[in-house]
């Protein structure tokens, strides 16, 4: 099947997956940017479908995992930030001895070891951080999945490495 037929029996699919869409998330904009987001990464990754095997059902399990994986990423986000109303004095301490300028010189800090590393090592080590998988990443890059764990391994020592200074400072505030 040539990309261009394979590309339109993808699109006549829509109506089917939007209903599946809904399903998943329970709001039409949302199931609507799920339907986008399913479509371009079949369209993107066609060379992955084998002709002759249920196209719909390749489908869906695209939409099932960019679904599953949305929702992961976003629950990491969330999870960051915690809310509290009990806030005991000794985080009040620790929150009210720092300034927001001393943040500034450590980001500045992050940002001059993120340039100095190699892209083959940072551009996989910000999409891990990002929330990607490491299948995802490996597949973008067109490398082993083995090979980008390690870099990302070598971006984390050679980080660890260049802000050694602030290691201190993040066990006097973990603890």
């Amino acid at each position: 099947m040539s990309t261009i037929n394979l590309n339109n029996e993808i699109c006549n699919h829509r109506s089917c997956l939007e209903a599946f869409a809904m399903k998943f998330t329970a709001d039409t904009e949302d199931a609507n940017d799920l339907v986008q987001d399913t479509i371009i990464k079949a369209i993107r990754y066609h060379n992955l479908y084998r002709e002759g095997t249920n196209l719909r059902g390749w489908l869906y399990t695209i939409m099932k995992n960019t679904f599953i994986n949305e929702y992961r990423r976003t629950g990491r986000r969330r999870s960051v930030l915690t809310v509290t109303d009990d806030l005991s004095a000794q985080q009040l301490k620790k929150s009210a001895a720092h300034n927001l300028g001393e943040g500034k010189f450590v980001m500045e800090d992050i940002n001059k070891a993120m340039e100095k590393l190699q892209p083959e090592y940072s551009f996989p080590f910000l999409r891990y951080f990002e929330g990607y998988k490491y299948h995802e990443i490996a597949q973008e890059l067109g490398i082993p999945i083995g090979t980008v764990k390690t870099r990302i391994h070598m971006a984390r020592q050679v980080l660890k490495h260049q802000l050694k200074m602030y290691a201190k400072q993040l066990s006097a505030v973990t603890s």
